[in-house]
């Protein structure tokens, strides 16, 4: 095989049983990989009614056939499984070196069954695979298990674990690898903590076949150089980072703010790219293969707050910034490395903190729940403490680590928690983008961004500006980005290579590595495919039409300051032609025809 190994790794943590089996080859031509062939094999081997938390969930590490070579920014992996935060399919992609290492081994991917009895590791030397007592590792950060593994089997070993969230299975907690990328949405690393799984580290030898090397390299050369071209792909993101969204947002008056109270921030720029650069950057860091590189590698020297490490990205400083009220950009930063070490999802901890600190000033959180603390906006050392508190479910941590949704209900008030189907919408206000806000609200996973980047052309202009604040044509946009992301995530790409190429261009390598002609129609169509397969498991699990929708103050309470004020969403008004375009019935369910069209009958 091509491109793909052609094996799958399959290990039951229940039994101690490790095999190998073949890739399905059809399969692998329909859902091309990552995350869309694991979610294939998900959904045929799980009930989506299980509790996602119990020995019969399935937790699946799975790179593309375009991870590993040598295209530009084609270090992504995902980790596909029920999700806790959500009830819904989880695939939360990640970057770094893993999942080419993974491949490097001969693996397409790697399969976790079952549950151990008390803490493993899983190590992989290419045909090599043991499973090692963990014990001493229970309880440890992100850096210390990742050091400590690798001088157990191999200095060059890359190494994805769990943090003390992981092992108190907060809901939101990530899965690190190489310290400082992570999996983070959707709770995967609860998954991992419920199968006393601490662990993978894996060193991989083999190379990775290409169909056709003479196409591949001319195919390359084309990403490459229009990738770098690019002014945000090769120039905006490798100078300030994703951080160089906060005052750009902030501009056109959608940076989420307090809660999302409001959608804009006066002192936003001290949290921005431009002041990370200028004030905190050691270097810019890239994954495998990046021509991007927008990677921060930081430090901290105010004593309070001091520390080395990885970010903030434009979502974390975000969350912990302005949704918080804080304008503080060494606590900001000490947030996001206390998450990473932890292991924690930086968008739903900050948003869950933000949720808190509203029901606080709302008197809905006393200083008796607390334990004294003060929780009010703008309390920037409190908000650091609670992260710890959360990573360790301590006082009221315990609470927050249920996410926003559940916290907000538990007092009274659901309507507080600023989440779409139980996650926490990210850094992009929807009242003020119109197309981010029906895509938050008809994401297969929840609050979420990165499944469709709607804000390219809504605010960044590419590849082409449409007016944010309309809503004609919205429905389609929706559906485009939606679909391109689905196919891009399972090759292997990086999001940021669409900052300069499109479905073409991946076509063009995944053809010229696999061997299977892919032309822009059957990539996309790929991509609709993935997207309504993640439907259908939503629609057994947990959700119906009726979750298609934003928290009620998108809808009700307009923009109060700044460029956007006055607006809200009208997510409502665009969601029945979305159900149209989809080939999806008035209820939100593909119909027989649609399913029919793709294969999935």
């Amino acid at each position: 095989m091509f491109g793909w190994t052609g094996v799958i790794l399959r290990v039951n943590l229940t039994t101690g049983e490790i095999k190998k089996e073949p890739t399905n080859l059809q399969d692998a031509k329909l859902y091309i990989g990552a995350r869309g062939l694991a979610s294939k094999i998900l959904c045929d081997e799980i009930d989506p009614k299980i509790d996602p938390l119990s020995p019969e969930n399935k937790l699946i590490f799975a790179p593309g056939p375009l991870s590993g070579t040598m295209a530009p920014s084609m270090g992504r992996y995902d980790v596909v499984c029920k999700a806790p935060l959500t009830n819904l399919i989880a695939a939360s992609n990640s970057g770094g070196s893993f999942g080419p290492e993974v491949k490097f081994a001969g693996y397409d991917m790697i399969i976790i069954e079952g549950a151990a009895k008390k803490p493993v590791y899983l190590w992989i030397s290419d045909d090599q695979v043991e499973i090692r007592d963990a014990s001493a590792l229970w309880g440890k950060t992100v850096p210390d298990t990742t050091d400590e593994l690798r001088a157990a089997t191999d200095e060059d070993a890359k190494v994805a674990c769990i943090g003390p969230a992981g092992e108190k299975k907060v809901l939101f907690a990530s899965i690190m690898n190489e310290m400082h990328r992570a999996a983070g949405r959707s709770g995967v690393g609860a998954v991992m903590g419920s199968k006393m799984l601490k662990a993978i580290a894996v060193v991989g030898t083999k190379s990775i076949q290409v169909a056709d090397p003479e196409a591949f390299e001319k195919a390359v050369m084309v990403a490459r150089q229009k990738i770098t071209e690019h002014p945000v792909g090769g120039t905006g993101l490798r100078v300030y980072g994703t951080d160089v969204l906060v005052n750009i947002l902030n501009s056109v008056g959608s940076l989420p703010t307090r809660n999302f109270h409001d959608g804009y921030f006066p002192n936003a720029d001290k949290f921005g790219g431009e002041t990370m650069t200028a004030k905190y950057l050691v270097r810019p860091k890239g994954c495998f293969s990046c021509v991007i590189s927008c990677g921060r590698v930081t430090k901290v020297t105010n004593p309070k707050f001091a520390g080395e490490g990885e970010g903030p990205e434009y979502e974390s400083a975000w969350g912990f910034g302005s949704d918080c009220g804080i304008d503080n950009m060494d606590a900001i930063t000490k947030a996001n490395y206390l998450c990473n070490e932890l292991g924690l999802d930086t968008i739903t901890c900050a948003a869950t903190i933000a949720c808190a600190m509203d029901l606080y000033e709302s008197g809905h959180i006393t200083a008796k729940d607390t334990g004294g603390m003060a929780l009010n906006f703008g309390n920037a050392e409190n908000m650091v403490k609670m992260v710890e508190m959360i990573a360790h479910r301590e006082g009221i941590g315990d609470q927050l680590a249920e996410g926003s949704y559940r916290l907000a209900t538990r007092y009274g008030h659901p309507e507080f928690s600023m989440s779409a189907k139980m996650q926490e919408m990210p850094a992009y206000d929807p009242r003020g983008v119109q197309g981010i806000g029906l895509h938050y609200a008809t994401s297969n996973r929840g609050g979420c961004h990165v499944r469709g980047y709607t804000i390219s052309p809504e605010v960044l202009g590419v590849p082409f500006k449409v007016d944010q604040h309309a809503t004609t044509g919205k429905p389609e946009l929706v559906i485009t980005f939606q679909n391109l992301t689905a196919a891009l995530d399972s090759t292997g790409s990086c999001l940021f290579t669409t900052f300069g190429i499109g479905a073409e261009e991946l076509a063009a390598l995944l053809s010229a590595v696999t061997g299977v002609s892919y032309s822009v129609e059957d990539f996309m169509k790929a991509g609709d495919r993935i997207w309504n397969l993640e439907r259908l498991f939503g629609l057994k699990s947990a959700i119906s039409g009726k979750d298609d929708r934003l928290p009620e103050r998108m809808m009700k309470e307009p923009i109060q300051t700044g460029p956007s004020k006055g607006e809200v969403s009208h997510m409502d008004e665009m969601l029945p032609e979305y159900y149209q375009l989809r080939g999806w019935d008035a209820e939100g369910v593909p119909t027989p025809e649609k399913l029919k069209e793709l294969s999935l009958a």
